[in-house]
């Protein structure tokens, strides 16, 4: 058996006529770039995620960039984060000549240990921007206690978790602004790279409008320093027929998830993953941990099964950040979650057959 770890080509098919007449639309408009299907897309996304404010962009990495731009962080600054994650989120940070200041994470859940954030506070500190990390929002009710304390604002990098939920609101509407990626992976993806920045607070989604497009107040007159962070129509135009249908992809993922779950259960040797109380989650990868995680990942691509490491290096050790003076044993959950996390297939398409041919291999090598 052959096992697609992501079946993009399945998800195109699902809605193939729909999607491809929608491309169709904006080719014979020729309205490439902020076509109609932007402010549609955007009105869609506002109504998904409950209200606010929804701007899209040209990806997720470009969307905390706009985030932070809109929120003046600039060089000197500091923002905590977590080193366990992509590195779009504290490449940015470095990117505007502001400080990555890490927290460790918690292995309930992987994400920025909210108990440890008040510690990293100084002066300096300009922002804190947490992840939802594998799909899962982190403790936003502590999150958001701990910024409007201490007058820090809030930034949600929400890249894997679209659509998931803290105490019943989308963790888009959390944070003075939000982010998520469309990239073509994550469960709800476009054709090429896209994103988009959520907030309730005017004043900022102005801010990112005229960020995104250099800056503009009106053509060629410009109040900012922005970037070219245009959405292409063509790919909003994918996305407005995606989301229609992405609460169904939501359940399909979580019913993956709770067969996953239920055939590993007994596993020895195998910690799986957890959705907390309160939270639902997006299941963007589903991951588990395990010791031996070489062995086990080459005696499943062996038998037709690919996995992926998200992620194998956190990023106080990348060699990127080598200036910030982070050492071996700095953050020890980031250390040993990037020594044992493993993420399976996940995709709304997998069969009973293939988690059961999954799970079957799994327990046998055990």
């Amino acid at each position: 058996m052959q096992i697609d770890f992501a079946n993009l080509k399945k998800a195109h098919l699902e809605y193939k006529s729909e999607i491809e007449e929608s491309v169709l639309k904006v080719c014979n408009n020729a309205n490439y770039i902020m076509g109609d299907s932007i402010s549609k897309l955007e009105r869609e996304l506002s109504e998904f995620i409950g209200g606010g404010y929804a701007i899209s962009c040209s990806s997720g990495t470009d969307a905390i960039l706009l985030a932070l731009q809109a929120l003046d962080i600039k060089s000197g600054d500091e923002v905590i984060t977590t080193p366990f994650t992509f590195i779009a989120t504290s490449e940015m940070v470095a990117l505007i000549g502001a400080k990555p200041v890490f927290v460790d994470i918690s292995l309930d859940d992987y994400n920025i240990d909210c108990e440890l954030i008040e510690k990293a506070i100084t002066s300096n500190t300009k922002a804190i921007l947490a992840v939802s990390l594998y799909g899962q929002p982190t403790n936003m009710t502590k999150l958001e206690a701990i910024s409007k304390h201490y007058n820090i604002p809030l930034i949600i990098d929400g890249a894997q978790s679209f659509g998931a939920e803290f105490n019943g609101i989308k963790d888009s509407m959390y944070g003075d602004v939000s982010t998520t990626s469309f990239f073509p992976a994550k469960p709800l993806g476009c054709y090429g790279d896209g994103g988009a920045v959520f907030t309730k607070d005017k004043n900022i989604a102005d801010k990112v409008s005229k960020l995104r497009v250099h800056g503009q107040d009106k053509r060629y007159y410009h109040k900012y320093i922005g970037i070219g962070g245009r959405m292409d129509t063509i790919q909003a135009a994918i996305l407005s027929v995606k989301l229609k249908y992405y609460d169904k992809a939501i359940q399909l993922r979580n019913e993956v998830a709770n067969k996953y779950d239920s055939l590993l259960s007994d596993c020895n040797g195998i910690i799986l993953p957890k959705v907390l109380s309160g939270r639902t989650s997006v299941f963007a990868q589903y991951t588990i941990r395990v010791k031996d995680r070489e062995y086990l990942q080459k005696y499943l691509n062996e038998n037709g099964i690919p996995t992926a490491i998200h992620y194998p290096l956190s990023l106080h050790m990348q060699e990127c950040f080598k200036y910030l003076n982070y050492k071996s044993g700095s953050f020890c959950n980031s250390e040993l979650a990037s020594m044992e996390v493993l993420s399976l297939p996940m995709n709304p398409y997998l069969s009973d057959s293939e988690i059961e041919y999954i799970s079957y291999h799994i327990k046998k090598y055990y």
